[in-house]
């Protein structure tokens, strides 16, 4: 390389999944300590909280941040369009995840506050990965501690408000309330995209009583609009007919009738999801219907059900 060339760090090198991996974005791994923190002037830092041992359905949330450093390898720490790079502004690290102790949300969880105190003394944005919801538990311990009057947005589908889960306190569906508990002024918490069919009255009705806004799923569907237009995808008549077999055997395209009928119920369905799709976004659908298999039926190279009868 010559003297003086100058060298774009956001350039491709090598493969996206080689060398060592481990930190988000393949940043620098930094020490949630306040004082590591401060030398390498770290704007913002990543933490991962790798914990579900709360959650009442569908465990496995404990492999996300290991599962988003890994797939983070396909990105840039810059953006194109923005011209906008992170490492620029704000210098972020990897400070790694927290010490999890098994079975145990209460020693998990001030093992966590006390790490994102660290990053936040630093005067460091703490951006962490769960985990299921009861992380938020330490992060907004860790916050109030910290700051006067916080506010908190929550955009999920569920109201997380519950006031306890079977005597639990620390549990993933009590984050907001447990921040409530913490210091947090319930009228600068705002819940956005909440379900209405997935939040049982207990937790609505403590919205309610605290003055907490909650902004509908269902109403950003009818407000929103205008928006460009959204794609539906499907395989076409041929490609579907090809692929699909009689109870004889042979394909679906074999049968002008069958094909008929099949063409008719496809064009309904798609008609109906796409009507559904443009409500409850309030915006213009386009259908796409795709035939990689229409080549393949002109040419006459569609096998039948035995090499003796091909599929003209």
């Amino acid at each position: 390389m010559a003297t003086g060339e100058s060298v774009d760090r956001t350039m491709w090198t090598s493969l996206l999944h080689s060398g060592v991996l481990g930190t988000f974005l393949r940043l620098p791994y930094v020490e949630p300590d306040t004082a590591a923190l401060k030398e390498v002037e770290a704007g913002a830092a990543i933490y991962g909280i790798p914990f579900d041992a709360t959650n009442i359905s569908r465990s496995g949330a404990n492999y996300g941040p290991r599962g988003i450093r890994e797939v983070s390898c396909q990105f840039l720490t810059y953006n194109a369009m923005y011209d906008f790079d992170l490492v620029d502004a704000l210098a972020p690290v990897d400070c790694g995840d927290c010490d999890v102790v098994l079975a145990n949300a209460e020693a998990t969880f001030a093992n966590a506050q006390r790490d994102i105190g660290a990053i936040i003394d630093a005067g460091a944005l703490p951006v962490t990965l769960g985990g299921d919801h009861s992380i938020t538990i330490p992060a907004v311990r860790a916050v109030r501690e910290r700051v006067a009057d916080p506010g908190l947005v929550l955009v999920d589908t569920h109201l997380d408000t519950a006031p306890d889960v079977g005597g639990e306190l620390l549990n993933h569906c009590c984050p907001i309330t447990r921040a409530v508990d913490a210091g947090f002024d319930p009228e600068k918490i705002a819940l956005v995209a909440i379900s209405g069919w997935m939040n049982p009255r207990t937790e609505i009705e403590y919205c309610r009583e605290k003055g907490i806004t909650v902004i509908w799923l269902e109403e950003i569907w009818e407000k929103t609009g205008g928006g460009p237009a959204v794609k539906v995808q499907a395989p076409g008549p041929i490609t579907l007919a090809a692929a699909l077999e009689l109870a004889n055997g042979h394909r679906v395209i074999t049968d002008p009738g069958a094909m008929r009928d099949l063409t008719a119920s496809l064009a309904e369905g798609v008609a109906v999801h796409s009507a559904q799709v443009a409500r409850r976004l309030s915006t213009t659908v386009v259908v796409q219907f795709d035939e990689p298999l229409l080549a393949t039926a002109l040419a006459g190279r569609l096998t039948g059900v035995t090499s003796m009868s091909p599929v003209h």
